[in-house]
């Protein structure tokens, strides 16, 4: 959606309603980069004070993140996103976990009844980049696809409000991805983390809920358990 000049009263709120707009309608998405505090000024025919204000205001709310040298970021969608993603940074390994475990069941039972092709394609597309990384030993690419599936299954719920729950907390996801493969998972190891993967998808595509919660238990309950024994 275009931004609109505003009056020239409350300016600073109606910086806030008009940039917190673009991200409601998704205009902006999560992980987006906005225009530039010069460009917000020109389209929104405020001083660039008044945007600076606004941005730092929405900053502190959690939606955006302002990174030094780089610009400013979208964080999240909503402000319960925002707090969420600051507890999140509080919280335990072993809580982080937890919550991850009760949203990734549900989306799994979820994906198995609703799924579409389009979400086998995607699903079986970051399964077949897992391997592929594990096998060069990138472990970074690694983590980004291992991070991809688990996305892919949630979007395969096609429930908004899972979705919105899970992108909300998705950097704790991908941190905690990241720890089990650099920090748990020996140099030596020949069998991917968390493989059991590949049968998740399978009951998924069967429509199988039953097999499909057990499936993602299996991984689930095992991070959880390491978290718990390491703390």
């Amino acid at each position: 959606m275009p931004l609109a000049s505003t009056r020239r009263t409350g300016l600073v709120d109606q910086v806030i309603t008009q940039l917190k707009a673009q991200i409601d309608s998704g205009e902006w998405s999560i992980g987006d980069r906005i225009p530039t505090e010069a460009e917000l000024s020109d389209q929104l025919e405020v001083g660039r004070n008044t945007v600076r204000e606004a941005v730092r205001a929405l900053a502190h709310t959690g939606l955006l993140e302002i990174r030094q040298g780089a610009g400013t970021f979208v964080r999240s969608s909503s402000e319960l996103g925002g707090a969420l993603r600051r507890r999140l940074k509080r919280s335990e390994l072993r809580e982080n976990f937890e919550v991850r475990r009760a949203l990734e069941l549900e989306a799994a039972r979820l994906a198995a009844v609703r799924h579409t092709e389009e979400d086998l394609d995607t699903i079986d597309r970051a399964l077949g980049e897992r391997t592929s990384a594990w096998h060069a030993r990138d472990m970074q690419a690694f983590v980004e696809a291992d991070f991809a599936f688990h996305k892919a299954v949630v979007a395969a719920t096609h429930n908004s409000l899972l979705i919105e729950l899970y992108d909300d907390i998705a950097q704790a996801v991908y941190d905690s991805i990241a720890h089990m493969v650099y920090e748990e998972t020996p140099e030596t190891a020949t069998e991917e983390p968390a493989s059991d993967h590949q049968r998740l998808a399978e009951a998924i595509r069967a429509g199988d809920t039953e097999r499909a919660l057990r499936e993602a238990a299996c991984y689930l309950d095992d991070l959880v358990n390491q978290a718990a024994a390491s703390s």
